[in-house]
């Protein structure tokens, strides 16, 4: 009490600071939690009313955002500050702020054009900036994937919006394409058409467009043929190992020969 005295600082007013402080404590953790809630409850409105999943996280982190910002401000009021005047120095020192957070900026414009343009949404799989993975989050600033082995990638979207990005799963049919190879002397008719039957049999395999079977290759040590088939894109793994099994098995049981590279060599003595 004495140092106050000698600072001439009114008890009333340092009493008046500590509960403007403390007031301001109170509204802000008040404030954090009443987000928090917010927050959750638009996160289960969006998803009772369906709305594109990859829509839900960048609105739930723009909302979170803004709603923190205004706390910040109204804690501001509260303790006695002037909001007015920070948001002033805010916009003297925007300019400063834009050219640090440059790319922090160039990434959240990327998340607006990936959810306005849709090239990629949450369940796709992509491969961008040397990655690759199926789309689980569009977050404001980044796009996070996840690999078939669950490592989880994170890339910005400044440059996944502006380069080369390919999506596995935009259509819904993809071609698989294989090689299959016969011994030399073997029937290409009786080959071609064990490979038929095969298609035919699978109902994963489409049969618009026909599926393509021709002998491709005269090659070193087989006769290769050229296999194109057509199939939906959530089963073109399922084929792709499921018909090369298949083809070896019923090659072994037709009597066609699947050859493997070979050398003569010849030792001619001095």
């Amino acid at each position: 009490m004495k140092f106050i005295q000698e600072l001439e600082i009114p008890v009333e007013s340092l009493w008046a600071l500590a509960s403007s402080i403390a007031f301001g404590i109170v509204t802000l953790l008040v404030g954090l939690a009443v987000i928090r809630y917010l927050v959750n409850m638009s996160d289960r409105i969006m998803k009772r009313r369906e709305v594109d999943p990859s829509l839900i996280p960048f609105l739930r982190s723009l909302l979170s955002i803004a709603l923190k910002i205004g706390l910040v401000l109204t804690v501001m009021e509260v303790v006695g500050l002037q909001a007015t005047s920070f948001i002033a120095i805010l916009g003297a020192a925007g300019l400063a702020i834009g050219m640090a957070l440059s790319g922090t900026l160039q990434n959240f414009a990327g998340g607006v054009m990936i959810l306005l343009f849709k090239p990629f949404k949450v369940g796709d799989y992509i491969s961008a900036q040397g990655q690759s993975g199926t789309v689980k989050e569009i977050q404001i600033f980044n796009t996070i994937l996840k690999t078939p082995d669950n490592v989880t990638i994170i890339i910005p979207n400044g440059g996944l919006s502006t380069g080369t990005m390919t999506n596995y799963s935009m259509e819904e049919r993809r071609r698989v394409d294989f090689t299959f190879g016969i011994a030399y002397g073997e029937d290409v008719d009786k080959a071609r058409g064990v490979l038929r039957s095969i298609m035919d049999a699978d109902a994963r395999v489409l049969q618009d467009p026909e599926p393509f079977i021709k002998v491709g290759a005269l090659a070193d040590s087989s006769v290769n043929f050229t296999v194109r088939i057509w199939t939906l894109a959530s089963d073109y793994w399922a084929v792709h190992f499921d018909i090369n099994e298949k083809v070896y098995k019923e090659f072994h049981l037709a009597g066609i020969n699947i050859p493997f590279p070979q050398m003569d060599v010849h030792v001619h003595n001095g």
